[in-house]
């Protein structure tokens, strides 16, 4: 068995198959229907392998997304050759034979054969109640053999594990680990990183947006008013189809955020689109040339595939958003904010690697500067995420202390329940992140008692620049969701 996933941008890039030139190729992709990502099983003549082949499909055009597509594959196949090992099939297979399966996912012994966690079983669980559902449906068994454990269709919840910077870490993180200063902030001329700025700006980015990684690194130059030489004092993004889930909200960029923009965009970003201009070129046919920006940077038309296309930018997803440029005249200008070498967006693998070179220079550096005048670093890696949960937990705070400032300032016992409706700092806070179910964001309560130094004071001193960013960010939030403070 072969397993595969439709991908038609690959056999765009291969030319003509099968005989076929680029024009009936384009009509036979529109004609077929199946949705980018559906898993395809082959056998040995290259054939589908039914009925799976058909669920997989029933699964792209109900709209799954690929990563649930690619788990339930895998998960099936794993199913499927240990059915074959028996001489069994799935309309064969007994109650039994799947309650044996089920053992042996978890609960595998012998080396190199450990079980599979709880997490993941709950996957495998819910894409074989799937297919048997399936299955019934189209008339293959009279009556699933599949008994759910009771993981089924339910998330395995876990607890929040928020771990939060103080000041001194996430500078240190920021301009030690990332930006090639020592640690009491003078310059290593020793120091070899790649893209100092690009990786400064981001870590700055991440930290006063609270977006996700999957989030910020994907933000093309016109979601930020950026195009055109324009430097925007703060940008409004909306997010949708690189959110998590799909969860559209917008997000506030503010004023220190896009200042330290600045020196990437001026001093790195132009030598990396320069020297990317070969490559670049080499990859034009496979690239999305955007030859118009209309809308105020809400949707670009151009030519992909060798048709003339229109999308709105929030609409894009990250794949199309990597292969994003513009013909200047001067050259290719890719499109995304944030370059990796071949003048390409850099994928999470990439970023990856730099938050671990970031990684080692800090614990190389704590190991030559005094002890005492080191931030603490943890046992484990900073990861992106952290700044997610920095931000959220500073906003947290900051929003409750101001409604309990207004309720004092008020004198009044209790807010009425509209008051509190839109004044509620949890609920603020759930927005910003795009969270899907209040339930996230309360699980952050039992870090409001600060174990950090003066919150206050960190407010004024967190940003590059100096400026109360997250008091702008708070303002800027309670004019969005709760109107002019001076009508409260």
């Amino acid at each position: 068995m072969n397993l595969y996933f439709a991908n038609y941008r690959a056999v765009w890039r291969s030319g003509e198959v099968a005989g076929l030139s680029r024009n009936e190729l384009s009509e036979l992709i529109e004609r077929r229907n199946l949705p980018a990502g559906t898993p395809i099983l082959l056998d040995d003549q290259m054939r589908p392998i039914e009925p799976v082949s058909s669920w997989f499909r029933s699964l792209g055009l109900d709209g799954q997304d690929r990563d649930t597509m690619r788990t339930y594959a895998y998960a099936v196949l794993m199913l499927l050759g240990f059915l074959a090992k028996r001489g069994l099939d799935l309309t064969s297979a007994t109650e039994t034979d799947l309650k044996e399966f089920r053992q042996w996912r978890t609960r595998r012994t012998g080396p190199d054969k450990a079980p599979v966690q709880k997490v993941t079983w709950g996957k495998n669980n819910a894409a074989i109640h799937s297919l048997y559902k399936y299955l019934r449906k189209i008339g293959l068994v009279d009556a699933s053999p599949w008994r759910s454990d009771g993981n089924r269709g339910r998330r395995v919840v876990r607890d929040l594990r928020v771990r939060h910077m103080e000041l001194e870490q996430y500078l240190y993180f920021r301009d030690v680990g990332f930006g090639g200063l020592v640690p009491d902030g003078g310059l290593d001329l020793s120091f070899r990183g790649w893209r100092p700025h690009r990786n400064r700006a981001a870590c700055e980015l991440a930290l006063m947006t609270g977006m996700r990684i999957q989030e910020w690194s994907t933000l093309l130059l016109p979601e930020l008013g950026l195009l055109g030489g324009r430097r925007p004092a703060t940008a409004d993004v909306d997010l949708s189809e690189c959110a998590k889930g799909g969860y559209q909200r917008s997000v506030y960029v503010p004023r220190d955020a896009m200042e330290l923009l600045d020196p990437y965009l001026l001093l790195e970003r132009p030598l990396m689109v320069a020297a990317a201009q070969r490559a670049l070129r080499r990859k034009y046919r496979d690239l999305f040339v955007v030859d118009r920006v209309e809308a105020d940077g809400h949707r670009v038309r151009g030519v992909f595939e060798g048709q003339r296309v229109s999308w709105v930018v929030k609409e894009m997803d990250p794949e199309l958003r990597r292969l994003c440029v513009m013909e200047t005249g001067d050259g290719l200008e890719p499109m995304a904010l944030f370059l990796g070498r071949g003048g390409l967006m850099p994928t999470s693998s990439g970023w990856d690697r730099a938050r671990w070179r970031a990684w080692d220079r800090m614990k190389e550096q704590a190991g030559e500067a005094d002890e005492q005048a080191m931030p603490l670093m943890p046992r484990r890696c900073w990861v992106f995420h952290d700044l997610r949960h920095t931000f959220a937990l500073r906003l947290l705070i900051f929003l409750t202390r101001q409604a309990l400032k207004d309720a004092e300032a008020q004198e009044l016992p209790m807010s009425t329940l509209l008051e509190h409706m839109l004044g509620n700092p949890l609920l603020s806070v759930q927005r910003r992140l795009g969270h899907e179910r209040p339930s996230t964001t309360y699980k952050y309560i039992r870090y409001l008692k600060d174990p950090m130094q003066e919150v206050d004071a960190a407010f004024r001193e967190w940003t590059a620049a100096g400026g109360a960013s997250y008091t702008e960010i708070a303002q800027k939030l309670m004019g969005l969701e709760v109107g002019d403070a001076a009508q409260r």
